[in-house]
């Protein structure tokens, strides 16, 4: 038999509600430090298509798993830089419109350009991971990049428009799509590549680092071309973008799948039920009705009947969603047996971190753009970006600093310092006197508030990585990026309805300083939330440890 001339070893396990046989090829093993054989090639063939007496498979036509050992040096290198500028990239998308927000109009309706990417980016993400899982990761990493620069292309194209704020509004949204397509499939593509380990957790690492960098270096070039003539700096970001396309294709591995080799002997309905379509559907539909209602609410008021139906229709749809996933879909989005406990508590944590964070970004430029300089006044976009570097070198540090942490805490302490930072954060930003000099509290807030995000969400990827199941990484990633870009923007949502009801509905000085007060305090509130709540993870992990030594 041709498996056993070749040393193969095999066992049966179920994916996707049918029988596989995992094949090792033990004439490639190489022994951890234990003794343990360590199996980096795998192959997957259909049980259904073997011979029933116990005998070894006659077809090996099987899928080999790239592997990180399988690269060269330079193409690692090009390929994990690919998959951080997915990264870099999608910041640079939050980032580039906030210093031109008020060259774009003048009404409540700015904050949409910031939370409507984000609804998107949070809500399509839902599903973006199970897509790479059937079609393929980079295959969709690639037609996210590719939507992407389309769109953005579209945003500078709008000030053509006759009513340029609609359409600018109308791209940022659909523009938000290539993100969600782009982030869950690039972590899948490093957490199918690389076993886990302190390698793997430095790769997760300065993919969280390019956050920061990618926001602060959108905001630069956007202040720039504001200069000039701002649509430029969206031609430039799609042309960006196209580039980056085209290089993965020629450097990111493929990461090959039994359900894709599969997929074409499916019949349309059971390509439905494999994506989980219906439940696809309901899930995006309740994140984008119950986002809307809340980033519309400050801008019209919640007596608003379409306001609060929208906001009722979304919660219905929600507990549809889990029904669907539950007890009619065969195979859930939502990967359920990675839903442990542990796992619960870090994404409500990353979810409180990621809402305050998305807060304190919006709030504080605003408060340069508008407030703050030597003189009491507002700044200028290129001053405003530069008061925010700080938080790009210091996300930088934390990265690496991370990437060490990983494998020498348990990630409930990780969790509780990225909190810890956040809340920080928020309480200098947000007691600091406007007349004070940037080099007080707000220099300070710039560089703690950049340790909660490259601690927390390096943790959480690792964690989810980890947990779920080589082919489904897609959803586990999905998960993670899912939590942080919903929650930037349902956290603006909050954060806009306190404002304009604390603000008196004025634009004087000091009405806007009392409704970014209101607003940041909500953040503190999420911030201080997921303290408390990591700080109990932690304890439990502790109390359970000492229950399993005794």
């Amino acid at each position: 038999m041709l498996a056993a001339q070749h040393g193969y070893n095999y066992q049966t396990s179920n994916i996707f509600g049918g029988r596989w046989l995992a094949i090792h090829d033990s004439s490639e093993k190489e022994e951890d430090g234990d003794g343990t054989p360590q199996q980096d090639i795998e192959h997957q063939i259909n049980v259904a298509d073997q011979p029933k007496d116990g005998t070894p498979p006659q077809d090996v036509n099987a899928v080999i798993y790239n592997t990180a050992d399988n690269l060269s040096v330079p193409r690692e290198i090009a390929f994990v830089a690919v998959i951080c500028l997915a990264q870099f990239m999608t910041q640079i998308g939050l980032g580039s419109t906030l210093p031109i927000l008020h060259l774009l109009g003048n009404s409540l309706g700015l904050a949409w350009i910031t939370a409507g990417y984000s609804l998107t980016v949070g809500s399509f993400i839902l599903i973006s991971g199970r897509l790479g899982d059937f079609f393929g990761y980079k295959r969709m990493l690639t037609i996210g990049l590719s939507w992407f620069a389309f769109w953005t292309m579209v945003a500078g194209l709008s000030v053509y428009a006759e009513d340029k704020f609609v359409l600018f509004v109308f791209a940022r949204v659909l523009q938000g799509i290539g993100p969600s397509l782009c982030l869950p499939n690039g972590l899948a593509i490093l957490g199918a590549t690389y076993p886990a380990g302190k390698r793997k957790d430095f790769v997760f690492s300065f993919f969280a680092a390019a956050a920061p960098c990618g926001s602060i270096t959108g905001a630069a070039f956007a202040s720039l071309f504001a200069l000039a003539w701002w649509p430029w700096a969206f031609f430039s970001f799609a042309i960006a973008l196209a580039t980056t396309a085209i290089i993965g294709v020629f450097v990111i591995p493929d990461i090959p799948s039994e359900t894709r080799d599969k997929q074409r002997k499916l019949s349309l309905r059971d390509t439905i039920i494999q994506l989980d379509l219906l439940g696809g559907a309901v899930g995006v539909l309740a994140l984008v009705l119950c986002n809307f209602a809340w980033n519309q609410a400050p801008i019209v008021g919640w007596q608003e009947p379409y306001v609060y139906a929208t906001f009722l229709i979304g919660i219905l749809a929600i507990l549809v969603f889990f029904f669907i996933e539950l007890r009619v879909s065969p195979l859930p989005l939502l990967p359920l047996k990675a839903l442990n406990s542990d796992v619960a508590f870090v994404l409500v944590c990353l979810a409180c971190g990621w809402a305050s964070f998305g807060i304190w970004f919006y709030y504080t430029f605003q408060t340069f753009l508008l407030l703050r300089n030597n003189h009491g006044t507002g700044s200028s976009p290129l001053l405003a970006t530069a008061m925010m570097v700080p938080e790009g070198v210091s996300g930088a540090i934390a990265a690496v600093v991370t990437g060490f942490l990983l494998s020498r805490l348990r990630p409930a302490w990780v969790m509780t310092l990225a909190l810890l930072a956040f809340t920080l954060g928020t309480v200098l930003i947000c007691t600091a006197p406007v007349e004070q000099t940037y080099w007080g509290q707000t220099f300070f807030a710039t560089i703690v508030i950049a340790w909660g995000m490259d601690m927390s969400f390096p943790a959480a990827t690792v964690l989810l990585s980890n947990t779920v199941d080589r082919e489904h990484q897609g959803i586990g990633a999905s998960l993670v990026n899912t939590i942080v870009n919903y929650t930037i923007s349902i956290g603006l949502g909050f954060a806009g309805t306190v404002e304009v009801h604390v603000n008196n509905g004025g634009y004087t000085r000091a009405d806007l300083l009392k409704g970014f007060r209101g607003a940041y305090y909500i953040g503190l509130g999420f911030a201080g939330s997921g303290l408390v709540i990591s700080v109990l993870f932690l304890l439990r992990s502790y109390r359970r440890e000492g229950r399993v030594t005794r």
